[in-house]
């Protein structure tokens, strides 16, 4: 069954994609990349060296950003921001936006992350484009006004979805991925949420499972 709506990388699709899928009556979302670093990137040598923190876990050739230097990350994101809406998306997920809660090797406090995320919400707003909220599971009450809809990864394996409950009484959606967990697993909580849940490798290749109809 086709799916309503695609999540595709910023980078790597150009407008073309984006019309395409429209013409198709799908919505797309623009995965970019707001809160680490990533070498491979077209704009990777724009971020000044002071920003650049530990890696990632996982992601040894990434780096976690100093979120609390906007003055410096703005240019660089509003870009990034600017490029989606240019190519057409209908809506932004901005990654990596959970810095506090990891080993980044800056001091991030919860409230610069709230500060952060909230000017990345302002910023896509400002551009007229919707953006979705990554992850940032526990900051989701304080964050639901801002943000038009959330992505999350495995909050069923690590037994978080219902935090984002606060999406779905505002009537906005919430899409849940689950690398490990089969289908038959979570699909009958997905719909008890009213989320919309898939499984995929983590590889994010084309492969891709679905909760049936009722």
């Amino acid at each position: 069954m086709p799916a309503p709506v695609y999540e595709i990388d910023g980078w790597e699709n150009d407008a073309s994609v984006v019309a395409d899928l429209h013409a198709k009556g799908r919505k797309v979302i623009c995965y970019m990349v707001a809160g680490s670093y990533e070498p491979f990137r077209p704009d990777a040598g724009s971020f000044p060296p002071e920003v650049l923190g530990r890696p990632l876990d996982g992601f040894e050739d990434e780096r976690w950003l100093d979120i609390r230097r906007i003055d410096l990350l703005r240019p660089i994101i509003e870009a990034r921001f600017r490029q989606c809406k240019e190519k057409g998306f209908d809506a932004i997920e901005a990654d990596n936006v959970d810095g506090f809660e990891n080993r980044t090797g800056f001091p991030l406090t919860p409230a610069d992350q709230l500060r952060y995320n909230r000017f990345l919400a302002d910023l896509a707003h400002g551009m007229d484009i919707s953006i979705a909220l990554k992850n940032d599971t526990a900051q989701v009450r304080k964050l639901v006004r801002k943000f038009d809809m959330a992505v999350v990864e495995q909050c069923f394996e690590f037994d978080e979805c219902e935090a984002y409950s606060p999406f779905i009484r505002a009537k906005k959606a919430v899409f849940i991925a689950e690398y490990r967990r089969r289908p038959k697993r979570f699909c009958a909580d997905a719909r008890d949420l009213r989320m919309s849940a898939i499984f995929k490798r983590l590889d994010l290749d084309a492969f891709r499972l679905t909760c049936p109809r009722r």
